[in-house]
């Protein structure tokens, strides 16, 4: 027995020790991440963010104990910051960013750093890192699958999720009157002259439709004779989804899905391709004979849509493309970069040229970015790829620039207890274009991630961008919502940052020197903000309205339309936070021409819950022209159920038709619809969801057919079956 109580008090001796060292190595203070083994290549204008294990004492951030030094010893000047939730340090360049030189530069941190119980920086940690002013290039296939297979490396060796790549943003536009005298309608674009794809298009007199895994064309014009003039078939494997109209050309795009075909012995032919590939396809018809158009080209580019723009003839596509990196821990040598095709120069798929692959420098992000560029004048003219390891997720085109916007989730921190508190931030890079080719200029690492495009604008050589830091719900570190105004070389010139705490942003509207942002928690926070001064932003005025708008449109100088939600808020039980609930549709006309004091003069409401539109989430969905007087759009309606708290039933789906005064408000024209009234759901091939204008006729389209309205007195005149 006394034995046994011996081995016991040394087990408990033995323990102690121990249990104290956990405790001790617990709360010691470690950089966890960001900080890298090795040499880093970085751009001029990079901006460090520093994550650490425990909240940092303010005082013990300074210039003594974070600096950088060049490869001659000096100190650079940096400025150092301390995040808001106090666990990274943020380390901004130079005013005119590091210089390119042929030694290294060094980030130090000392152990003079102390979390905010006073436990010191573990040890001194150093990162060093070479600037380049320019993407790098990939000079070899072996260089880019050490790339990825050091990527699959660092995933493994982290503790928690690993690195996330950012959600795609998939292009499913201000229709404004256009052609001598108004006569026929546009796509509701963000900038003039810039078209974005969409699933219809007209030219005044037909109409081009792609709907159902077709194209149709029809002769619109006269609306007596409306017919269906051709229908353009595909084969299975390619699923058309958007439109550009070019004089008498016409641009299908849409998804291909491509399979590596197997020969007699059961093998695939080429196995230099993949066995089965996603990719983007534009087919180019000839049109000028609109009952037998001719197909007169294919570009194809592995990847799936981010985005796709025409300027002047010339066609932009944006794809990611994902390979299948995991390959390469059995096959080292297996070519991973992009395929294209392009039947202007060959009729077979080729990979991307390696003079035309760049690296986006520490981006952890597993996939490449593929800019493709072709021009309809010069339909002979090989298309030129431009490719970059990184991702792009949203994308912004000015008329002379092209932005991309990625979420930047290579920060995530490597222990498990930082996940909740973990935002990520947006790097821009902006591009410009030598002929066809995508050169990049500059990038910039924010704060925050923004919503969709209409989150970022340039006017006046700046660029300008709005965006969420944090999650609505985190009371510790609650989000805020920011404005940064850039220069023409991405530094930042001024900015305004912490609007509406524990709010995010649902929309934004960019109106020259005027930017308009709305949040939302439990209530629609309208900011109106004045950047005249682009080194000093100012919020002049603030309206806080029941719902939210997700869509911002100009009406004119002094007015705005706002399209989103009524919203009803009920007390939360026991001290809980409200509950928010959406109800049916809120169109507002805000009045701003009294900047300081912004007003909601009118309001229309559609509905109850599950009300639904496609202009909610997508802005090419509108058909507007203040000189016709027309405001309409799709929409599925829902009714609420007497004395119920959460029923409804469906009522109606079509086009509603608005006329907007800025005295009397909204009047209703006319509701139009293609479904049977006895319907008691909407049947999808008789869904309304686009709207043109020819003249003074004005057309609604579904699936399965196209009515026509006379504007004057919304009497139907014609109604053509397609199928």
């Amino acid at each position: 027995m006394a034995m046994k109580k011996i081995w016991i008090i040394m087990s408990i001796l033995l323990l102690v020790p121990a249990a104290i060292a956990a405790v001790i190595m617990s709360t010691q203070l470690k950089v966890v991440s960001q900080i890298e083994n090795e040499n880093v290549e970085v751009l001029s204008n990079k901006t460090w963010k520093i994550y650490f294990s425990r909240k940092l004492d303010q005082k013990t951030v300074n210039s003594q104990t974070v600096s950088v030094i060049n490869d001659q010893g000096e100190k650079q000047d940096i400025d150092i910051n301390l995040s808001d939730d106090q666990k990274s340090i943020i380390v901004k360049p130079p005013e005119s960013g590091f210089k390119a030189r042929t030694g290294s530069y060094k980030l130090l941190l000392t152990e003079g750093i102390q979390s905010v119980n006073g436990r010191k920086l573990a040890h001194q940690t150093e990162q060093l890192f070479n600037v380049e002013l320019t993407l790098p290039k990939a000079d070899s296939v072996a260089q880019i699958n050490d790339h990825f297979l050091t990527l699959l490396e660092d995933k493994g060796r982290s503790n928690g999720p690993g690195l996330y790549s950012s959600s795609g943003s998939t292009e499913f536009s201000n229709m404004e009157s256009s052609g001598e005298g108004g006569q026929y309608s546009k796509t509701n674009i963000q900038v003039d002259g810039v078209d974005e794809a969409d699933a219809v298009k007209t030219d005044g007199q037909y109409i081009y439709r792609a709907a159902d895994g077709e194209v149709q064309i029809v002769s619109a014009h006269p609306v007596n004779e409306m017919e269906v003039m051709s229908v353009l078939k595909f084969t299975h494997d390619f699923s058309p989804h958007s439109l550009f109209l070019h004089e008498n050309q016409l641009v299908v795009l849409g998804h291909s899905y491509t399979e590596n075909k197997k020969g007699a012995e059961n093998k695939v032919q080429d196995i230099s391709f993949p066995a089965y590939y996603q990719s983007v396809k534009a087919i180019v018809y000839d049109i000028e004979n609109k009952k037998q158009p001719k197909v007169t080209r294919e570009v194809e580019v592995e990847g799936s849509l981010t985005a796709a723009r025409m300027k002047e003839g010339k066609v932009f596509m944006v794809t990611n493309q994902y390979p299948d990196i995991w390959i390469l821990e059995e096959n080292p040598d297996m070519d991973l970069r992009p395929i294209f095709k392009d039947t202007a120069k060959a009729e077979s798929f080729q990979r991307v040229d390696l003079k035309n692959i760049n690296y986006i420098p520490e981006s952890k992000d597993q996939n490449f970015t593929n800019i493709a560029v072709f021009d309809l004048k010069q339909n002979t003219k090989e298309a030129v790829i431009s490719s970059f390891i990184g991702s792009g997720d949203n994308m912004y085109m000015s008329k002379d620039y092209l932005y991309m916007a990625s979420a930047d989730y290579s920060l995530m921190p490597l222990r498990e207890e930082s996940f909740e508190d973990f935002s990520p931030d947006t790097t821009i890079y902006k591009f410009k274009f030598e002929g066809l080719k995508a050169v990049m200029m500059a990038s910039a690492e924010i704060n925050g991630t923004i919503l969709n495009q209409f989150s970022m604008d340039e006017h006046d050589g700046y660029f300008r961008i709005a965006t969420t830091k944090g999650n609505t719900f985190n009371d510790s570190s609650p989000s805020a919502n920011n404005l940064y105004i850039l220069d023409e070389n991405l530094n930042e010139t001024g900015n305004l940052e912490d609007l509406a705490r524990g709010e995010r942003i649902y929309s934004a509207r960019f109106m020259g020197d005027k930017i308009y942002i709305v949040t939302f928690k439990e209530t629609d926070p309208l900011f109106v903000i004045d950047s005249s001064n682009p080194k000093s932003p100012k919020v002049l005025g603030e309206l806080k309205i029941p719902g939210f708008s997700n869509y911002l449109h100009p009406y004119d100088e002094n007015h705005l339309i706002g399209f989103g939600y009524d919203t009803r808020v009920e007390a939360g039980k026991n001290g809980s936070d409200p509950l928010v609930f959406t109800e049916g549709i809120k169109i507002s006309l805000f009045d701003v021409s009294d900047m300081k004091n912004p007003r909601e003069k009118f309001t229309e409401i559609i509905g109850g819950r599950g009300t639904y539109s496609p202009l909610n989430y997508d802005h090419k969905a509108l058909l507007f022209d203040k000189n016709k007087d027309i405001f309409a759009f799709p929409v599925t309606v829902y009714e609420n159920i007497k004395d119920s708290q959460y029923d409804s039933k469906y009522t109606f789906q079509g086009a509603y038709i608005y006329g907007i005064d800025v005295e009397k408000g909204f009047t209703i024209k006319e509701m139009v619809t293609h479904q049977d009234q006895d319907a008691i759901y909407e049947e999808w091939e008789d869904t309304i969801d686009r709207l043109v204008y020819i003249n003074n006729m004005i057309y609604a389209l579904s699936p399965n057919a196209i009515s026509a309205y006379d504007m004057k007195s919304y009497r139907k005149i014609n109604f053509v079956e397609i199928n």
